[in-house]
């Protein structure tokens, strides 16, 4: 058996402070830098050299005379950037020649990557906490960014697959940058490790006590110091940002579902290592190095990782930070992964929840409640009708009195229905509604032109929510004015005007069957409108609520009503018709029952609420001002899920993937919904598995509530934004696709037409 000789290479006369191999096996190129030389070694040449008795020797291609703290190759190993002072050089290879020099940062340059997707970029980030984007052929600045932390720069990652820039910091933060010049290099996101860090210890103790057991997998995977024990307040800088080659860590898994389809990096510390789920941002797994109890490491000063793995396996290698001691670790991605999320992955023989309604109604299911207007009726008897007897006495009037036409001649008909109306008003309504067979067009652009501005009124007024019936022939808005207005699709012309509320209208919805339109107010009031008699065919009042009814909408296909007041949601079975009796026109034959009334656990007021109405689902999903997310069968009449601090702010909006009738999608991308809060963007949560699959940043709404809305094809997003514009993401990429200028004001409300590709920005 063989044992590999290690190969020295010798050639500096000064302790070498950066090294680098290249990106290509065949040949294998080694870099290394120290204060007065940089030289390239080929791997395959020393070797051989080594054999043959020979001194391995390397290509001098830089005398710089400075102390280099980076080196990186090319991606096609032909040109070395090397990161010395505040300047960076961009050498050649092959020889020795006049290096082009890029200064511009006001102190040491800590690394340097080269970007694929464009030729000739350079990116480079500093100890004066910024970036600057080159073009290296020319040496000209291509970008700039501002300072926009107050801690050194340490490490750098260029994602080619999203076109971002992954920066970290001495103070443990993650900065996140667009890569696409028409974002102009903007920020994305920015993600506190400590908080991760500290989130992740908590969701992982939780769930080990909920199972009962600890994992103990191997003796990198141990979670003995998970137990949260206050704030961390030591600094975590970043090391090193690396990808993670999950393709081949975890392709073998027993648990691939927790992880299939998703990509990680990887983040060194000072402490340990983490393993950051790229799509969503959230840390899934750590490394810390005082667990291991074969590591005498600590604290690590640098650290390096294998790009590719090997059998499954990384190695990474770790320096002391108060020793002259290094240290290789041979770690397992998918092993480290799957003992610390045993308990938040769902199991394959465990039942996950659905929004299509797959069993039937449980025989003491709420949704059981049947109304039926006539169940209360009395029947009374013929002497029980009667309301008064006659007396047969005189009537005598003491008073002169004018005559009341007792001596004209009988009225034959004591009401008169209205037949004046013209004949295309009455059959607008009957065929207003009208399907149509056409499908909404599924492999299409997002609409990204203008073709209509309208006033709502002479005096500003604030729309307050907004929603698409469901043929996409009407738009309904709620203002602040207290009114509700109904739109046509082209907004050409106001269909209906509502009035009758005392307060700002905080929610409209419109049922399936598109006559009727609910509303609910901040008057403690929640009306229901005739879309084709334009008036109100039901109002509960205010003797039924304590508080203001912060949201309203039609569920299970018209059946019921929910809405939420407070910290609780009311299931209300209805009965809806505009008709009236001729003789008692004041009473209205809509009556409304409360069924059932479901409180939210743990919070204070239900931010937000959400079902579907257009096929039978029994899931409704809330959001509270704990941060929370609450998952409700109305099945089984119980809460069945509990998701804690689903944002770092309470939810404002919850929006499911609901498609429309115009469009089909695959039954499980129903389980789809999205959330959004103030200054924390937009997530995307899979029902099946209760996790954040995938994160949405780059709009700006650090002020204002802004509204959320998924296309009928279900592969947009649009977000309002308080820069005055809207955005449009693709459901598989974190950042926006498109921004919407235009508007002179906050976007706070954004709707799609569920019949063609239209979006509705306010």
């Amino acid at each position: 058996m063989s044992i590999c000789q290690p190969l020295r290479l010798l050639g500096h006369r000064h302790s070498i402070s950066a090294l680098s191999f290249g990106n290509k096996i065949n040949p294998l190129l080694v870099c290394s830098a120290s204060r007065e030389h940089v030289i390239v070694w080929n791997v395959d040449e020393c070797t051989q050299k080594l054999r043959g008795g020979l001194t391995p020797r390397g290509i001098i291609i830089g005398t710089l005379q400075r102390l280099v703290l980076h080196v990186r190759f090319s991606p096609d190993d032909q040109q070395v950037a090397v990161c010395a002072g505040n300047r960076i050089y961009v050498l050649s290879v092959k020889y020795e020649a006049i290096p082009v020099e890029l200064n511009g940062h006001l102190a040491p340059v800590t690394a340097a990557e080269f970007c694929t997707r464009e030729k000739n970029m350079l990116i480079s980030i500093s100890e004066d906490r910024s970036f600057k984007i080159w073009d290296y052929s020319t040496g000209l600045l291509i970008h700039q960014s501002g300072v926009f932390t107050g801690f050194p720069l340490l490490s750098l990652l260029v994602d080619e697959e999203k076109r971002q820039i992954i920066t970290g910091s001495a103070e443990g933060q993650l900065w996140i940058f667009s890569l696409i010049s028409d974002h102009n290099y903007c920020c994305v996101t920015r993600i506190d490790l400590k908080k991760e860090q500290e989130k992740f210890y908590n969701k992982i103790w939780k769930s080990e006590e909920e199972l009962g057991e600890r994992q103990n997998a191997s003796e990198l995977c141990r979670t003995s110091s998970m137990k949260p024990e206050g704030p961390v307040e030591a600094s975590l800088p970043v090391l090193l940002i690396e990808h993670c080659d999950y393709s081949v860590c975890f392709h073998k898994e027993e648990n691939e579902s927790c992880v299939q389809n998703r990509s990680y990096f990887w983040i060194g510390t000072s402490t340990g290592l983490l393993l950051i789920n790229s799509a969503n941002l959230e840390l899934e797994a750590f490394l810390c190095y005082k667990d291991y109890s074969g590591l005498s490491i600590r604290f690590a000063r640098s650290c390096s990782l294998m790009k590719k793995a090997v059998n499954g396996k990384v190695l990474c290698l770790v320096t002391s930070m108060f020793e002259d001691m290094i240290t290789v670790l041979e770690v397992n991605p998918a092993l480290l992964l799957t003992s610390q999320q045993s308990g938040t992955c769902k199991s394959g023989n465990e039942e996950s929840l659905s929004v299509i309604a797959r069993c039937p109604l449980l025989p003491k299911s709420p949704l059981c409640t049947n109304l039926n207007k006539n169940k209360n009726k009395k029947h009374l008897s013929k002497t029980e009708r009667v309301k008064s007897t006659r007396k047969d006495q005189p009537l005598v009037f003491h008073n002169k009195i004018k005559s009341s036409g007792y001596t004209a001649s009988p009225r034959m008909t004591m009401f008169t229905p209205n037949t004046n109306l013209k004949k295309n008003e009455v059959l607008k309504c009957k065929t207003s509604f009208k399907c149509t067979s056409k499908e909404y067009p599924l492999e299409s652009s997002p609409p990204i032109i203008s073709s209509r501005e309208i006033s709502i009124g002479f005096e500003p007024t604030r729309i307050c929510c907004i929603q698409y019936s469901g043929d996409g022939n009407y738009l309904a808005c709620g203002l602040a004015n207290k009114t509700v207005l109904i739109f046509n699709s082209d907004l050409t012309n106001t269909h209906h005007v509502f009035g009758g509320h005392d307060g700002v209208v905080n929610s409209v919805d419109w049922s399936h069957d598109k006559k009727w339109i609910v509303s609910a107010s901040d008057d403690r009031t929640v009306r229901v409108w005739s879309v084709c008699k334009n008036e109100a065919a039901l109002i509960l009042g205010k003797e039924m609520f304590h508080r203001a009814v912060g949201f309203a909408q039609f569920y299970f296909m018209d059946t019921f009503m929910l809405l939420c007041c407070g910290a609780e949601f009311y299931l209300l079975s209805c009965h809806l018709d505009a008709a009236k009796d001729d003789l008692r026109r004041y009473k209205r034959k809509s009556i409304c029952k409360l069924v059932e009334t479901f409180p939210m656990a743990s919070t204070m007021e239900i931010t937000s609420l959400s079902a579907v109405n257009d096929f039978y689902s029994y899931i409704v999903l809330t959001a509270g001002s704990n941060r929370a997310l609450e998952v409700f069968d109305l099945n089984a009449g119980r809460s069945t899920a509990v998701i804690p601090e689903a944002h770092t702010r309470a939810v404002h909006q919850i929006c499911q993937n609901k498609g429309s009738a115009f469009s089909t999608q695959k039954p499980e991308d129903y389980n789809l919904f999205m959330t959004t809060a103030v200054g924390d963007g937009i997530k995307l949560w899979d029902l099946r598995t209760l996790k954040c699959e995938r994160r949405f940043e780059g709009h700006s709404s650090r002020s204002y509530p802004c509204g959320i809305a998924v296309s009928p094809c279900g592969k947009f997003i649009a977000s309002g934004s308080d820069d005055k514009c809207a955005y449009i993401y693709d459901m598989h990429s974190s950042t926006f696709s498109y921004k919407l200028g235009g508007h002179t004001d906050t976007v706070i409300n954004v709707a799609f037409n569920p019949f063609s590709p239209q979006l509705f920005c306010q």
